[in-house]
């Protein structure tokens, strides 16, 4: 059994509204073969609180326009681990703190990853380069 697709669309929105308020480290998993409860996780980082609740501000509004709502939102007031439950996937947005202590990772690695580079661009890369121009104009 894999994610629905339904499922990936949201992970894959996700991804990038999380990406949109500057989150690190987006990953996701399809854990439709170890879990009955939902399909896929997403898990990102934040610097901060406020970046905690940024962030998932974002994430909700983007999948709110996809007509999907949470069935259940955790930890969102302390801003260390916000969870939001939306059946077809759980959103994990962590203090780095956290999310360093707490290594989802590690828990779902035998889990596949869902690829999200299309919607955050590539993960902790170097900034790219500038443009090259022309000098003699």
């Amino acid at each position: 059994m894999t994610a629905t697709p339904r499922a990936i669309e949201l992970i894959q929105a996700a991804a990038a509204a999380a990406s949109e308020k500057k989150a690190t480290e987006i990953v996701a998993f399809d854990v439709s073969d170890q879990l009955v409860i939902t399909d896929a996780f997403l898990v990102a980082s934040a610097a901060n609180e406020r970046q905690v609740k940024s962030v998932v501000d974002e994430i909700e509004d983007a999948l709110r326009l996809l007509g999907a709502k949470p069935v259940r939102r955790e930890g969102v007031r302390d801003g260390r681990w916000a969870l939001i439950d939306y059946a077809d996937i759980v959103v994990h947005v962590q203090h780095a703190e956290e999310r360093q202590f707490y290594a989802l990772e590690r828990l779902w690695r035998d889990c596949p990853s869902i690829d999200v580079t299309d919607a955050v661009g590539p993960l902790d890369g170097p900034p790219a380069a500038p443009a090259a121009f022309d000098q003699d104009l």
